[in-house]
């Protein structure tokens, strides 16, 4: 370690990303890419042709982007307000920070909260991995509590005593996600109303990330709780996990704060044109969200039939699935097997130490996936 560096980094392993098909050695020349919960669907063809001369005709790329994103700010604001069922001016621009991606955004809220304070934050797992990521990376700990093995929903009186007991290192942060991922299940009234009772001094980020498939938000609650921040992201729905595009709902006094800490110019000029395209094309984009959670539901149904695997509703565009309790060989064993026998025939999926995520594609890559499993599940039994 150069002595120059901070010890405890020692112990961390950079972040990678997951196989894909630049990675991996895919069956004739094709991977089903079902592991990062990404929109199957591309842009079509006629918008990348209106963006290529937005490129162009309007982007000069020797000049820094707009820093201020005050387009975007007002289309995002209009977009919420109407998908939320508020009226049109209730969110305006001052109530909208963007990121690139929403992992800056969860980084300048660690940076805003935990930074510089003997202070922690608060994580039910399983659930996504960035938030202790970040946080460790800032030499911020991290709180962890578990959820019901069976309903996924947070164990609440751990998660009050973990807020209650922490005078040595108060929680600062609590981080949820609705619906969560991998579990995919969506926060009960129960855990509503938990949060709702979170101290005023203790930051409250709702993360969002699949609201256009589950449409349940906790947005129009942030005028009475100014400690609650709502995060989304255009990675899913909208198509576009390659321009790195995430935005934080707000009251305006946090959000001043995030504006202070994101680094200037913090994402390219293509990536807003992208964005603001997407929004003023949303009618379109978002019209696949139906046959997503279609094939969500038939995937599930299908997957359900093999008696080893347990699979929940689902509210997002990805399912959880896990091996039954009757299951005579070990978890990891089984769910090593899966995964790794996937990816040889061509899919893949997440695999996490409790479960194996996978994300919903195209009904031709859906109808893979059940026939794939099959055949990793026969190899089980011989």
């Amino acid at each position: 370690m150069l002595p120059f560096i901070r010890a405890d980094l020692a112990q961390f392993s950079a972040y990678k990303a997951h196989p894909s098909s630049q990675t991996a050695e895919p069956v004739a020349n094709h991977f089903d890419r079902l592991d990062t919960n990404e929109s199957p669907d591309d842009l079509p063809p006629d918008i990348k042709a209106k963006l290529a001369g937005v490129y162009q005709q309007v982007i000069e790329t020797n000049r820094y982007p707009d820093g201020g994103h005050e387009n975007l700010k007002q289309a995002i604001a209009d977009y919420v307000n109407e998908s939320a069922g508020l009226s049109s001016n209730l969110l305006t621009t001052a109530n909208i920070s963007l990121g690139n991606g929403s992992d800056e955004l969860i980084r300048s809220l660690l940076i805003a909260t935990c930074l510089g304070e003997e202070s922690s934050i608060l994580v039910a797992r399983p659930t996504f991995s960035m938030y202790a990521i970040l946080a460790h990376t800032l030499g911020i700990p991290v709180v962890t509590i578990d959820r019901d093995e069976h309903s996924f929903v947070i164990d609440l009186t751990s998660a009050q005593q973990a807020i209650e007991n922490s005078q040595n290192l108060p929680v600062r942060a609590v981080f949820v996600v609705h619906p969560n991922s991998p579990t995919a299940n969506c926060l009960t009234d129960a855990e509503k109303s938990w949060l709702r009772r979170i101290p005023a001094n203790i930051l409250v980020v709702i993360d969002e990330a699949y609201f256009e498939f589950s449409q349940t938000t906790l947005v129009g609650e942030l005028f009475q709780h100014p400690n609650w921040v709502v995060l989304r992201t255009f990675s899913k729905a909208f198509r576009l996990a390659a321009m790195r595009v995430g935005y934080c709902v707000g009251h305006p006094q946090a959000i001043a704060i995030l504006e202070k800490i994101r680094l200037p110019y913090n994402l390219p000029s293509f990536s807003i044109a992208t964005a603001l395209t997407a929004l003023q094309n949303r009618n379109f984009l978002l019209s696949s969200i139906p046959q997503t959670l279609s094939q969500r539901d038939g995937l599930i149904e299908s997957l359900s039939s093999h008696t080893i695997l347990d699979i929940k509703a689902s509210t997002t565009n990805f399912i959880y699935l896990r091996v039954t309790p009757n299951c005579d060989r070990p978890q990891d064993v089984v769910l090593n097997h899966l995964h790794q026998s996937l990816k040889q025939q061509g899919t893949l999926v997440r695999l996490l130490s409790s479960g194996i995520r996978i994300t919903v594609g195209t009904p031709v890559e859906n109808f893979r996936t059940i026939e794939r499993m099959k055949i990793a599940i026969s190899q089980l039994e011989y």
